[in-house]
């Protein structure tokens, strides 16, 4: 790297736009070109020091959802969906109409793939964008992190929720989690996927079978009385479950 050039191997310097500038020792680099043409070089390097986050003595339970992205157990506040895809949808089905109507290989044809591309780039480059700095905000500011283990894979068989689903992108931000947790010194704690988070009553523990149905969204515990958000008693549950495994 030369400042805001990189040598690359029979190339030579490359203009670039530099990300985020490189650390410790070089090992390779290797060279992608997304459907747009966009070209990307992403650096390889060894003995980079990560410098852990100070511990903050808070936890936390999370509960993912399709309405509010993240709803947390204590009083923050929930992140709503930001729907990237859903947003950009109408627009995005116009090209690709578009496209269908072009003859295949022709200069035409190119000009509208690579506008549908672009589209497709943008609305993942948004999401990212949003993944990125909601899990960078979560890890620096908690050391233990609760969440659920869900099975995304069969939760997106659903026909009539897997486009939502596809659009939250649940499991590419647990993977965010876990893998800022493990460079900062901080901890994620998965509780299992048949643990029913959002049936217990966080208060006195009563298991109410009946809230099993989704458009239930708020109940009282028939034993203690207590109203609960359906979200933010599971979130709660999950922080309480999540505990109890690391302790």
């Amino acid at each position: 790297m030369f400042g805001k050039h990189i040598k690359l191997p029979k190339l030579g310097l490359v203009k670039t736009k530099v990300s985020r500038p490189t650390s410790g020792r070089i090992l390779s680099a290797t060279v992608s070109q997304t459907p747009s043409g966009k070209y990307y070089v992403s650096v390889c390097c060894k003995e980079v020091k990560v410098v852990t986050l100070p511990k903050t003595g808070k936890s936390v339970g999370l509960d993912l959802g399709i309405k509010d992205f993240l709803i947390f157990s204590d009083p923050s506040a929930s992140i709503e969906n930001p729907k990237y895809l859903q947003n950009d949808l109408k627009q995005l089905v116009r090209f690709q109409k578009s496209l269908s109507r072009k003859t295949i290989g022709s200069c035409r044809w190119n000009k509208a793939r690579i506008k549908v591309a672009k589209l497709q780039e943008k609305i993942k480059n948004k999401r990212n964008d949003f993944l990125h700095k909601l899990s960078t905000r979560i890890i620096k500011e908690y050391d233990v992190v609760c969440i659920e283990d869900l099975n995304v894979s069969g939760m997106i068989k659903n026909h009539r929720l897997a486009r939502n689903i596809a659009d939250v992108s649940w499991s590419e931000f647990i993977r965010q989690l876990i893998y800022k947790a493990g460079w900062y010194g901080k901890e994620v704690a998965k509780v299992d996927r048949f643990f029913p988070s959002s049936q217990i009553c966080n208060i006195c523990g009563y298991k109410n079978s009946e809230v099993k149905d989704l458009s239930i969204r708020t109940w009282i515990c028939p034993k203690c009385g207590s109203m609960h958000d359906r979200d933010k008693n599971s979130a709660i549950n999950i922080l309480n479950e999540g505990l109890r495994i690391v302790t």
